[in-house]
């Protein structure tokens, strides 16, 4: 399990190098192939975040971040991910709820990417 999780993180890390957010990643990683569920998969997705400072730095060092960008939206992320922790972790929001909003906004956001940008 040691090693899966580590090669989660690695596959995750690299994508989000790439792309910016791994937590596109880990979460369905974690759940097909570890068999966590969708709120523990999410909260773990979360606490990695903190450990991406380093590629920011890269970007940062290679003039690629606005800092005056990331703080407004570090702002607006502290709220929104209390707000939505708060609300994935009430009762009636099952794990299956989650998986299907969390895929079809994962659908959403490819074929903006593939077919409208």
């Amino acid at each position: 399990m040691i090693t899966s999780l580590v090669l989660i993180g690695l596959f995750a890390g690299i994508i989000g190098g790439l792309y910016g957010g791994g937590g596109f990643v880990i979460v369905p990683a974690m759940s097909f192939f570890i068999g966590a569920s969708q709120k523990s998969a999410t909260g773990i997705s979360l606490m990695v975040q903190l450990f991406s400072l380093l590629g920011a730095f890269v970007y940062y060092s290679k003039g690629y971040v606005n800092v005056k960008y990331s703080v407004l939206i570090a702002i607006g992320m502290i709220l929104g991910n209390f707000l939505g922790a708060s609300l994935a972790t009430q009762s009636f929001m099952s794990d299956l709820i989650i998986k299907k909003s969390y895929g079809f906004f994962l659908l959403f956001a490819a074929i903006k990417y593939l077919f409208l940008s």
